[in-house]
């Protein structure tokens, strides 16, 4: 080990000026964020961020510590830190408005064992593959019907807003159980609440910490005021859909407060369809920059399932997740201390290169995939099967109707260190 080296492992901050890109917005849509990534992964793989109005994190981007953490959920819980990044302004309003609580939600993704599967068995069943496979008929008729409009408008469009964004919006309210004139309500909260510092999704033109927090608490005044008439009638009137499995759940015999049915109603309503968007319209970009690949995949429809797995690899929409540690431990040669708080950045973990063979070059057919975009361990992503299935099933019906397809116009990315993707995607579509 030369010098340099030597003093960068003992040393374990990362250069302030590669910190600050984690916590820049706007290098979350351009090259930077890879850029930053491939870095770390050289340098400084599990390193120290110091950066002005942020508590200290650990920036975690080896596909392999990102696993080791995922697997040992009670070393490393969501624990009473925030499970996404905030600064330290930002973090003491939210507490101040919650009472104490980091958290503006109690969802699956917030909480530890034991109350993690107790909540996560109240729904699993609609998201496993028997049930899926009972939806797929369903799911098709919607997928044709996408294709359909997409084709009327003569070959022009914006892949996101036209026709992405829709697809899987419509198939998770119609498993919800939400009506399908309130799918652009559900649509814009779900922007609001996932890219809020976005200045083309932003409830407001935020110019200041205080004003990003009651922006969030804004959105979710929404979200429950909305479910919260959606939770009352499935109460009364019982159906077969999602929103009836939440709103009469009980855990431990007693059933879930208002708070958790709320919580359990938005992160279905809203990470059910966004990152399937984002992966969708990903994998389309990929396409278009990769000729050879659109040949191959045109030629060989079996490689749709392969596809689906490198767009959502190639995409990686959540782009992190934030754990604290429990107790002391060791992670990947450094020491862990009880509080730190760790930053697990899957997109890195997608790109790492000693796990992915050219990680930077988009793959129809990369077997295997063993990518880190839906998590690792108990916390895995519930909808995975359905996202896949979702995405799946549309190739099916667009692919063969397809001629040929090409960039429009500069297509844009959102601006979000949490979720993010395509914002638009301007092609020209040539339809058989």
């Amino acid at each position: 080990m030369n010098q340099a080296v030597a003093q960068q492992a003992a040393d374990p901050r990362i250069p302030a000026d590669v910190a600050r890109a984690l916590v820049d917005h706007a290098a979350y849509a351009d090259h930077r964020l890879h850029d930053t990534y491939r870095w770390l992964r050289a340098h400084q793989p599990l390193g120290l961020a110091e950066i002005d109005g942020f508590d200290p994190f650990w920036v975690v981007t080896r596909h392999a510590d990102i696993q080791d953490i995922g697997k040992r959920a009670a070393v490393f819980p969501y624990g009473s830190r925030s499970s996404t990044m905030v600064d330290r302004f930002c973090d003491a309003q939210i507490r101040e408005m919650t009472g104490g609580s980091p958290q503006f939600l109690r969802t699956l993704v917030h909480m530890d064992e034991p109350d993690h599967l107790k909540y996560r068995l109240l729904t699993q069943s609609w998201f496993m593959p028997p049930n899926l496979r009972k939806l797929e008929e369903r799911i098709r008729i919607i997928a044709r019907a996408a294709v359909d409009k997409l084709a009327a408008r003569g070959g022009r469009c914006d892949f996101v807003a036209d026709f992405a964004l829709s697809y899987p919006l419509h198939v998770v309210m119609e498993i919800l159980g939400v009506p399908e004139h309130d799918e652009p309500r559900m649509l814009r909260l779900t922007q609001e609440i996932f890219a809020p510092q976005d200045p083309d999704t932003a409830r407001a033109q935020l110019s200041d910490p205080a004003a990003y927090v009651q922006s969030l608490t804004a959105v979710a005044a929404d979200f429950n005021a909305y479910f919260g008439a959606l939770s009352a009638d499935r109460r009364a009137n019982p159906r077969d859909d999602l929103a009836s499995v939440i709103a009469n759940a009980q855990v431990d015999g007693q059933p879930i407060s208002d708070f958790e049915a709320m919580s359990y109603y938005i992160i279905v309503a809203s990470a059910g369809h966004d990152t399937t968007s984002s992966s969708t319209a990903g994998g389309v970009w990929a396409l278009c920059e990769n000729p050879d690949q659109w040949a191959r995949l045109k030629a060989d429809p079996a490689l749709i399932p392969s596809f689906v797995d490198e767009a959502i690899r190639w995409t990686t929409p959540v782009k992190h997740f934030m754990r604290s540690a429990a107790e002391d431990t060791d992670l990947g040669g450094r020491q862990i201390a009880a509080g730190d708080w760790l930053m697990l950045c899957y997109a890195s973990g997608n790109r790492d290169e000693t796990v992915f063979e050219d990680p930077d070059q988009f793959k129809v057919d990369r077997k295997p995939n063993r990518h880190v975009a839906f998590g690792y361990g108990p916390h895995l992503c519930l909808g995975q099967h359905l996202a896949k299935m979702e995405m799946r099933i549309l190739f099916e019906e667009l692919l063969p109707r397809v001629k040929a397809v090409a960039f429009d116009g500069e297509p844009t990315m959102s601006q979000s260190w949490f979720v993010n993707g395509p914002k638009t995607l301007p092609l020209h579509i040539d339809f058989a």
